[in-house]
């Protein structure tokens, strides 16, 4: 029976197995696909199959810089040792240069890395490393000058927090030193300009609420005017707080940030902030729930 690409792609799907493996299986098994999921079985390589189903939270980010253009990369595991693990690393630091060539994450997975394309890279990877792992960002920023910073490195270019920043004008050393910061205070973007329509509609409906049930339960109740100017004034030092630009810097607390580019001759122009798991759901179960699962097999 003829083997072909197709029957290869539907047997790597459901195992996980890489894509020479699936195909030599078919052969085997004169294309069952069932008796080549027991011959890969048989062999180890289903390995990846069984770990598919397992929450990948734990990981690195790598971040690479070439030429103006910088790009972060977040490859999750399901354990911090496996992060910790060599072979991991290695990973991450291949994708993350195979990533200086890409647009965006689907270009990243079917770029070439020694030959095979990203994503079937990491499939082999699972079974060879014994857990599931995730692609899960790519992110780039481009500008005339951009600086890289990892917090807690695990390796030169990677670790749990990367920060890109990028700038136009000649650095002088802040970019790294405003890296740091945006690493420390997590802005939510550049500039007021930039902060989703629905993240600041929320606040501000947070803050009428807030001074309209103040103002009613204060002995002297303020005119309407007044109250819409507290308001406003709440929502700017909301802007302040989660807007890098309106940030305090954290070098110098006496100026913002977008101060202190300027004092640099700088202008930032964009930035990439990028943790391991964020966002990622969790399910949370307590000690007991989790003997009494064992318990019951």
């Amino acid at each position: 029976m003829t083997v072909t690409a197709q029957m290869v792609k539907e047997l790597r799907d459901s195992t996980g197995a890489g894509m020479m493996d699936a195909k030599k299986a078919l052969v085997e098994t004169n294309g069952d696909m069932e008796a080549a999921v027991d011959w890969l079985r048989t062999k180890g390589l289903a390995k990846a199959a069984k770990k598919a189903g397992r929450l990948a939270a734990e990981g690195l980010v790598g971040v690479a810089v070439s030429g103006g253009r910088g790009v972060a990369v977040e490859l999750n595991s399901e354990t911090d040792f496996v992060a910790r693990n060599a072979d991991f690393q290695r990973l991450v630091h291949d994708i993350t240069r195979a990533a200086t060539r890409c647009s965006d994450l689907d270009g990243l997975k079917k770029a070439d890395l020694n030959g095979q394309p990203v994503d079937i890279v990491i499939g082999e990877a699972i079974s060879t490393i014994g857990e599931n792992l995730s692609l899960r960002r790519m992110a780039s920023v481009e500008g005339d000058h951009v600086a890289a910073y990892v917090h807690n490195a695990a390796a030169d270019g990677m670790g749990r927090i990367g920060v890109l920043v990028a700038v136009k004008g000649t650095d002088n050393g802040i970019a790294k030193q405003i890296a740091m910061h945006i690493a420390a205070f997590s802005p939510l973007s550049l500039s007021e300009a930039d902060l989703d329509a629905s993240v600041v509609e929320r606040e501000r409906n947070v803050q009428i609420t807030k001074a309209r049930e103040d103002n009613a339960a204060s002995a002297k109740p303020k005119p309407d005017a007044v109250i819409e100017k507290m308001i406003a004034g709440r929502m700017a030092k909301y802007f302040e707080e989660v807007t890098l630009l309106g940030q305090k810097f954290a070098m110098n607390s006496e100026i913002t940030v977008g101060q202190a580019a300027k004092d640099a001759g700088l202008e930032v122009v964009a930035f990439v902030r990028m943790a391991v798991g964020e966002g990622i759901e969790r399910e949370v179960e307590d000690f007991a729930a989790e003997v009494a699962k064992m318990v019951q097999g």
